[in-house]
């Protein structure tokens, strides 16, 4: 019996393993040294804030991987020889495979800062990282003060989980306006905005210098480099983070920033594939980065990769970009591409909208010559995934996305809907005269 053997438990290496059980009787065995069984990471979070326990973070039922015969190990792999096709674990007996699914996610990054490996300096990814926000800041009395150094969206969702326990934050940004390099300028102001209502002490174009030790070997203060001490006992690194590989370097498996994979999420390597935040497509799919370290983008290619080692060969083909978050009490969606204004191409032009008192706003992108929609970010107003999916595949121009945004509002019909003020100023910046219109849902379906 063929033996596929998965590094990794997260969304990727599970979803890999779930498919390939749907489709074969081939055995399984997947191995991590995070933890003994899957859990949704997006929500560790909320275990921090009280919302839930860390068990109801699994999704699956702890029986459930004996009944559908996924072996499950908990160790950590030290090594991988392809030739013989072994891998060498740490503390236990080496495992065969016959294919092998390199799904071992991410890791905090870290720049060199002096003191960066203290006790309570950590950043926000693992199971293991909760458990160091527990221990190093339980609440405002054992932790006086946190800092933050990196803004980004696990920066904001950390400075949200310590905020809702009274202690006090300061966020360390480099760039001047809060994740500028991916947000449009409107809409990384009002992101200021909002952390700084909430208590958030923000320092934009700062830099983090040193972390100083205190005589017990934990973090007692940091420096900046605008000459700031900043005493805190607990800092969060949330720089972004990297493929978790090095222990891979030996491996002759083709490594660049992540493990090097083509169209079919292959490496170099025969029988050996590589998915989720730790593989780097080595040909770039259109405009998205040849490293995603995106939640969906990891479930597809663990059933991109199932096909193709359950016998029908299947190439990743992501579709069109779409993302979602929160920043503190602001729903953030993303479909297609909004670049910021540094990186955004010479033909890409922005319609900007802000509700005048609420922090709710839009930006849409288009083509400045063909009028081309190109993408949207939504700010506090929820849309349709397959409304705008369909537009993007349609070609659709952004006038017709104007006459017909009403049919992607996702909030029922009570809300408060914008969308006759989107268009009106629309209509003013642009010259046009456009008149929202709405079609039912039925026919949208049924045309998409």
């Amino acid at each position: 019996m063929e033996h596929i053997v998965i590094i990794g438990n997260g969304i990727s290496g599970v979803t890999a393993a779930r498919h390939i059980r749907k489709l074969s009787d081939k055995k399984i065995t997947l191995i991590s040294a995070e933890s003994e069984y899957f859990f949704s990471r997006t929500a560790l979070m909320y275990v921090y804030m009280g919302h839930m326990k860390f068990e109801h973070t699994q999704p699956y039922e702890n029986w459930f991987w004996k009944k559908n015969r996924i072996e499950l190990v908990n160790a950590y792999v030290e090594s991988v020889n392809h030739s013989e096709k072994k891998l060498h674990l740490k503390g236990s007996s080496d495992i065969l495979y016959d294919k092998l699914i390199i799904a071992t996610g991410s890791k905090p990054n870290k720049f060199g800062w002096p003191g960066q490996d203290l006790e309570g300096v950590q950043g926000l990814y693992s199971k293991q990282d909760l458990e160091g926000v527990e221990k190093y800041a339980p609440d405002n009395k054992a932790c006086n003060r946190a800092v933050i150094v990196g803004g980004g969206l696990i920066g904001i969702e950390l400075a949200e989980m310590l905020r809702s326990r009274d202690i006090p934050v300061t966020f360390l940004v480099r760039e001047d306006s809060f994740w500028n390099v991916v947000l449009p300028s409107g809409e990384s102001k009002m992101i200021n905005e909002h952390i700084i209502e909430h208590h958030i002490d923000l320092r934009l174009s700062t830099n983090l210098v040193e972390i100083i030790p205190g005589e017990n070997g934990k973090a007692k203060a940091v420096t900046t480099d605008k000459g700031d001490t900043i005493a805190c006992d607990f800092v969060g690194l949330t720089a972004g983070v990297s493929p978790n590989i090095n222990f891979l370097n030996e491996s002759g498996i083709e490594l660049g920033r992540g493990v090097k994979v083509n169209r079919f999420l292959e490496t170099n390597i025969k029988d050996i594939y590589a998915i989720g935040d730790c593989a780097e497509q080595d040909e770039a799919i259109g405009n998205r980065r040849p490293i995603e370290a995106v939640w969906y983008t990891g479930r597809m290619m663990g059933e991109t990769v199932a096909q193709t080692i359950c016998g029908d060969k299947t190439e990743y083909k992501p579709g069109h970009w779409f993302n979602s978050a929160k920043f503190l009490d602001i729903e953030y969606q993303t479909y297609g591409w909004v670049f910021s204004e540094n990186i955004k191409k010479d033909f890409e032009e922005h319609f900007h909208w802000r509700h005048s008192k609420e922090k709710i706003c839009i930006t849409v992108a288009y083509h400045s010559e063909t009028k081309k929609f190109l993408g949207i970010n939504t700010f506090g107003i929820r849309m349709r995934h397959e409304i705008f999916n369909s537009w993007l595949t349609e070609n659709r121009d952004v006038d017709y996305v104007m006459e017909y945004l009403k049919d992607a509002n996702f909030d029922p019909e009570f809300y408060t809907q914008y969308e006759s003020d989107i268009v009106s100023k629309f209509n003013l910046e642009l010259g046009t005269t456009i008149i929202p219109k709405k079609k039912s849902l039925k026919r949208i379906f049924n045309s998409a």
